[in-house]
């Protein structure tokens, strides 16, 4: 079984939960962006969690299925229509053979996934089938979608029924404005001052068009103040340069002390640039969903709340787990 794509969407990728463990030789986690919402389409067609899926950005491709399937489209509110007859998202249902898969404008959000029973079966790249496609690695031909691609579909484990659903309570999408980030100081904190400490966490932000999978930048806060320091040998003159350091995932960078970027799935694993700290891993799929211009605040946190939002992150898992497969 194949899925040809007659349009491939603005940025359409192949992803699963990533490729860890190769960081360190700078190749970064990819995967999806909002976990979550990738495995709980996964769960509603009876895939593994991390199966392969596509991640539409902003926009949803148009696809022809070569045979008859289970589909299921969690994340963004973008609105699948098969044969042009509406469809509800976060919901499992069937597809024959010659139908077509398309979308309707996006309407929350900024990531949709699209699970198909059997999952995408495209070759294993260092133990993912996620696309990093900065370095041309994984996915289908290490890239995003074109028209005319044809994606191969694995076998689909035991018959699901169509029509199951996850619960709004269930879904982890932001449930206010503006949203929230938590952030952790980092070892730079010390670089900037009190009085500009004060204005990262109080000023409200939003998110930047340059928002993509390797980070996203925010704007509209005041710039950060620095405390004057003689610069290190190898770090350069400007105050928000460091010597060449590693790069956390969810860490932030604050070039110039004037716009954050929190750097995410595809981000490169270290650099020149000090980090006023990082987003917590709990936090992290809802920068994922976030579309430019939504007001963000960062919110300071410490170690004890940073592992107990990881926790209740899992726990929403744990639900999704029990709701979908009793």
């Amino acid at each position: 079984m194949a899925i040809k794509v007659l349009k491939p969407g603005l940025a359409t990728t192949v992803q699963d939960l990533g490729r860890p463990g190769y960081y360190h030789i700078g190749i970064p986690l990819s995967g999806g962006m909002d976990r979550h919402a990738l495995a709980a389409a996964n769960l509603l067609v009876g895939n593994e969690e991390g199966a392969a899926v596509l991640e539409a950005v902003f926009m949803g491709p148009e696809l022809e299925f070569t045979d008859d399937a289970l589909v299921a489209i969690t994340g963004a509110e973008l609105p699948p229509k098969l044969d042009g007859e509406p469809r509800e998202t976060w919901t499992s249902f069937k597809v024959k053979r010659g139908q077509k898969l398309s979308f309707d404008f996006l309407k929350q959000g900024a990531r949709g996934y699209i699970a198909i029973a059997g999952g995408i079966d495209v070759p294993l790249v260092l133990g993912s089938r996620s696309t990093y496609a900065l370095g041309a690695l994984g996915g289908f031909k290490g890239r995003k979608l074109e028209a005319g691609d044809e994606l191969p579909i694995g076998k689909a484990g035991a018959a699901v029924r169509d029509g199951r659903t996850v619960a709004k309570e269930l879904r982890g999408l932001p449930a206010a404005m503006p949203t929230e980030l938590r952030v952790m100081p980092g070892l730079y904190w010390h670089r900037i001052t009190e009085t500009a400490g004060v204005g990262f966490f109080g000023d409200t932000w939003k998110v930047a068009p340059e928002a993509d999978r390797i980070g996203y930048r925010f704007k509209g806060g005041k710039p950060l103040e620095f405390v004057p320091r003689e610069p290190p040998f190898g770090a350069g003159s400007d105050p928000s340069n460091i010597t060449d350091a590693c790069y956390p995932y969810g860490s932030i960078q604050v070039p110039g002390g004037t716009e954050p970027i929190v750097l995410h799935r595809d981000a490169v694993s270290g650099g020149g640039y000090f980090m006023v700290g990082t987003v917590i891993a709990a936090d992290m799929d809802l920068i994922g969903q976030l579309q430019p211009n939504t007001p963000v605040k960062f919110v300071k946190v410490g170690m004890d709340e940073a592992l107990a939002a990881r926790k209740s992150r899992a726990g929403l898992l744990g639900k999704l787990r029990s709701a979908l497969l009793a």
